[in-house]
């Protein structure tokens, strides 16, 4: 099981004691502040665990969800406006505003553990709000995976979603001349 430092401090009672858990190996010390009952933690989790708050986007959550092929090289996160600057060469950070933050949030499953993501409807809306950002053949690699799901994914949820988001017109446009 994955814990913080906090978490440690929860179960060991104190830094002698989590000392003396990793020296017997009941614990590892996977990076500053993430500890491991286990020898192996993948790095999706390890991120997760580390930047709670945090919401995975854009190149991660297409990927994840199986928009595209293109295995992202830094984790994409996404965190309240007024959040600390992640300082970790690993993420690449976005900022929202916290009324639009868990918008189309959903937990996911990734490499066996539950992840705070964006869902198809939400990455659907980044997808036009960060348009002009991405590559042309990535964006239309992922327009065209849209296109083949649109029938399972729920219009009427992308729809109300996309007022609650700025540029909410040009999103709506968007989703009509380009998926539907």
């Amino acid at each position: 099981m994955i814990m913080t430092y906090k978490e440690c401090l929860k179960k060991y009672k104190n830094d002698y004691q989590i000392r003396k858990a990793i020296d017997s190996g009941y614990i590892k010390k996977l990076e500053s502040g993430i500890y491991s009952d286990k020898d192996f933690e993948f790095e999706t989790t390890i991120i997760s665990k580390k930047y709670p708050k945090a919401v995975f986007t854009m190149n991660s959550a297409f990927y994840y969800l199986g928009l595209t092929d293109s295995i992202p090289d830094k984790y994409h996160l996404v965190t309240d406006k007024d959040a600390s600057k992640i300082s970790d060469q690993r993420v690449v950070q976005y900022f929202d505003n916290f009324k639009s933050l868990e918008l189309g949030m959903i937990d996911y499953e990734v490499d066996g553990e539950l992840i705070r993501m964006y869902g198809n409807e939400r990455m659907l809306l980044e997808l036009f709000r960060n348009k002009k950002r991405l590559p042309y053949d990535y964006y239309k690699e992922i327009i065209q995976n849209y296109r083949k799901r649109i029938e399972k994914m729920d219009i009427a949820f992308i729809q109300d979603m996309a007022q609650e988001l700025p540029k909410s017109d040009f999103i709506l446009d968007a989703f009509e001349t380009e998926v539907l």
